[in-house]
């Protein structure tokens, strides 16, 4: 029996998707106990609760040796106001788990993976059961946490990789949480920025990110309208800061704000579908 814990570092989680994740584990996934942290359900504001009740709240849950992976329930913003604090808090039993999730956690994987600490995994979470097909987004992660790799991004393997929203990789560039990540495949996916947002931030992070194997392409979804046509589009953007950067584009990749996000491990793995 693998026992995962799951918190919030960033937004609250509604209590009823909860109890709808926690009825399919119970349901389908007998290898798995599912464990809900009440802080999930808290509320101060945008938060799950203040700095203060969500960092508690995770430091539980990574450092305590009864639970194998720590499962973060919903993006949102959050997670960097308590990264510092949850590294320095952090014993011998957060470095033995895996810690699931991505969007605005990706701040906290980030910093895990710079700090060595556990395994990060950009993967879907406990919120996205409420999207169309959510429920396949959150078996493929149950499914990663239960031993079956097959819900991982196919390009995986071969070289070590991490997976970024791009808004949120944008803001830990530069930053005491920025992993080093020459030799890595980065991959990137955004969601509800403007295009030429889109572009202003693949000029700033391509400023970091000397060394990379090269840049993966997710989606790019929830585009909003601008008041001009920008003339160009996400695929574009990436191909040309890739270019002028000399970074080498590798397409695309199966990850992003919907029901179709797969796995990416960060740091080096085998295959999905390896023997």
């Amino acid at each position: 029996m693998k026992r995962v814990a799951i918190c919030a570092p960033a937004t609250p989680l509604k209590r009823k998707l909860a109890q709808r994740v926690a009825e399919l584990a119970v349901k389908d996934y007998p290898q798995l106990e599912l464990s809900f942290h009440e802080q999930c359900f808290a509320s101060e504001g945008h938060f799950a609760g203040s700095d203060a009740v969500r960092l508690a709240a995770l430091l539980e849950c990574a450092n305590d040796p009864g639970f194998d992976a720590v499962w973060f329930a919903k993006g949102g913003y959050g997670s960097n106001r308590i990264a510092r604090a949850a590294l320095a808090g952090m014993n011998q039993h957060a470095a033995r788990k895996s810690y699931l999730g991505y969007s605005d956690c990706g701040t906290m994987l980030g910093a895990l993976y710079r700090a060595g600490i556990g395994q990060p995994v950009h993967a879907p979470m406990p919120v996205d059961l409420k999207r169309e097909g959510g429920e396949a987004a959150v078996r493929r992660s149950l499914d990663w946490l239960a031993g079956d790799p097959s819900g991982q991004e196919e390009s995986v393997g071969g070289k070590p990789a991490v997976a970024f929203n791009l808004m949120t990789l944008a803001m830990l560039v530069g930053t005491e949480f920025m992993p080093p990540l020459a030799g890595h495949v980065v991959m990137i996916e955004e969601v509800a920025e403007h295009i030429y947002a889109i572009d202003r931030m693949m000029f700033h992070v391509t400023q970091h990110l000397d060394g990379v194997a090269g840049i993966r392409l997710g989606e790019v979804t929830r585009v909003p309208e601008n008041d001009r046509p920008f003339g160009s589009d996400g695929v574009a953007i990436v191909e040309d800061w890739c270019s002028r950067s000399d970074i080498p584009y590798l397409g695309r990749a199966q990850i992003g704000h919907n029901a179709h996000n797969r796995i990416v491990p960060f740091g080096l793995v085998e295959a999905p579908h390896a023997a």
